[in-house]
């Protein structure tokens, strides 16, 4: 069984942390053929943490994890803490398949993300 895993920084605000479980919730039903599991953790100052959103999804009978880094830029976080974090999770499970995907900033789709946003800004101050 395959699981996505979505990794975000984590904020003290709450309300921020709640837009990553509604964007995970979003992207649940986008990749429902390919992943029976998805979740999301934060590298640091919210819950769940990585080690126990990944606990989860092993506990859930994910043997495939793919981890998802939810930044923009290739900051230390995404090219080392992330990729850290996963190999000590790793020696806990360690039949399980683990890769990280590249983080969302360098997706081609980026683009029309950044265009879809500016369209809706303007559409908005115009109304």
């Amino acid at each position: 069984m395959k699981g996505l895993l979505l990794v975000a920084h984590g904020s003290r605000k709450e309300e921020s942390n709640l837009e990553i479980g509604a964007v995970t919730q979003r992207v649940k039903y986008a990749v429902v053929e390919e992943y029976s599991q998805v979740a999301f953790a934060f590298l640091e100052l919210a819950q769940p943490d990585i080690a126990t959103a990944a606990d989860e999804l092993v506990g859930l009978g994910c043997s495939e994890i793919t981890v998802v880094p939810y930044f923009l830029a290739a900051g230390s976080h995404v090219v080392r803490d992330i990729p850290a974090r996963i190999d000590e999770v790793a020696l806990s499970h360690p039949t399980v398949q683990w890769s990280v995907s590249p983080h969302i900033g360098a997706s081609p789709l980026m683009a029309a993300v950044v265009a879809g946003s500016a369209a809706a800004s303007s559409t908005t101050e115009s109304g």
